[in-house]
């Protein structure tokens, strides 16, 4: 069972999946303490960036190689891929919670629900961009 657990923790996507899973859950809560302060909409912003960079920091000790490109450089390009996941984290998530879920008298939880599956939706994209742009190009094996 340990090397089968070693195996599969060894493929990038599955730590990049991790890692954002524990990003996407920093994400998720920091809306919904924003969302006591604030709206809706801006709360998934503000959470997007705290999730954001504990993504960044994650993918860059855990996931990716180690890049020659300096750091402020991948931070930088993290955040326009970021910028686009965001639009469509922010777009899927005010679609279902004030669209589809209505439409379908759906009202358990619905803006958290909405927001989780918001989070979601970029992970594959996210991913090859993540891989070939952000820490892509010259790089160093682990």
């Amino acid at each position: 069972m340990t090397g089968k657990l070693t195996q599969l923790l060894s493929h990038s996507f599955v730590r990049f999946a991790l890692s954002g899973s524990i990003a996407a859950a920093i994400n998720i809560s920091s809306r919904m303490a924003l969302s006591q302060v604030a709206n809706y909409s801006v709360s998934i912003i503000f959470a997007y960036l705290a999730g954001m960079t504990t993504a960044f920091v994650l993918m860059k000790l855990y996931v990716f190689e180690v890049s020659q490109r300096h750091v402020g450089s991948e931070y930088f390009r993290f955040g326009i891929v970021n910028i686009v996941a965001l639009a469509q984290v922010w777009a899927v998530s005010l679609i279902l919670a004030h669209g589809v879920f209505p439409f379908l008298n759906f009202k358990f939880h619905t803006e958290t629900i909405a927001h989780v599956v918001g989070v979601l939706s970029p992970i594959a994209t996210s991913y090859l961009l993540h891989k070939h742009f952000t820490f892509g190009g010259r790089n160093i094996a682990r």
